[in-house]
């Protein structure tokens, strides 16, 4: 943990990927899928290497890792690749520790939350219902566009708006740099966990909260 700063919050936002669900293996080989098809040189990376290139906007990320510029056409085939590779190991990927416990216990007391993610809505609402969680969140929102790779901040403002929460009650828990972008954007605050697709120093350099496991990171939030 980068320090012992206490968060006061009444209401938490979770993300998904690489947060609640433990889905970094999926997401590793879809990214080798791409870089199978887009013929990379060196070919198929390793998690550490990932975590190492990965940053938003995604598609100069892909640049980054391909060594090219991605036009408009390359990048939906792009996105349409890793997508169907990921759906194929969608049944492989499990909650994260502590999860369902965490969540749970967050609601003892009157506390809410919810969760918001850049994975599509209508396949995110499905999966988390499946996996038997869907009731312990207040409001559940995914992306609604047709492609991913986009900013969070303005979906996390509409979320809140939606639900009538203030900012300042909030704290969203996330596990990459857009994560802790989007909070200051709207004035909630943010503690990062390090178990996604991104590495330490990269959390680290956005001054929030960086945690091990999610355990920690609500231990960090008081009412």
């Amino acid at each position: 943990m980068t320090g012992e700063t206490e968060l006061t919050a009444q209401h938490i936002v979770w993300d998904w990927n690489g947060t609640l669900l433990a889905d970094n293996d999926a997401v590793l080989a879809a990214v080798n899928r791409v870089c199978v098809d887009f013929g990379r040189a060196g070919g198929p990376i390793t998690l550490d290497e990932w975590r190492a290139v990965f940053s938003r906007p995604i598609v100069q990320c892909y640049e980054r890792l391909l060594g090219r510029t991605l036009s408009t056409a390359d990048w939906a085939r792009l996105d349409a690749l890793y997508h169907d590779e990921y759906r194929k190991l969608l049944h492989t990927c499990r909650l994260a520790q502590g999860v369902p416990d965490l969540l749970r216990d967050w609601r003892v007391g009157g506390r809410t939350q919810s969760l918001l993610s850049m994975w599509f809505h209508h396949e995110l609402v499905p999966l988390v219902t499946e996996f038997g969680i869907a009731e312990l969140f207040g409001r559940i929102d995914g992306l609604r566009a047709s492609t991913g790779g986009g900013s969070k901040a303005e979906h996390l403002a509409e979320h809140l708006a939606e639900q009538g929460l203030k900012p300042g009650d909030v704290v969203l828990i996330g596990d990459v740099v857009d994560d802790a972008h989007a909070a200051d954007q709207v004035g909630a605050a943010c503690v990062l966990v390090s178990t996604g697709v991104m590495n330490r120093p990269a959390l680290e350099a956005t001054g929030v909260p960086v945690v091990d496991t999610l355990t920690e990171a609500v231990g960090l939030l008081t009412r």
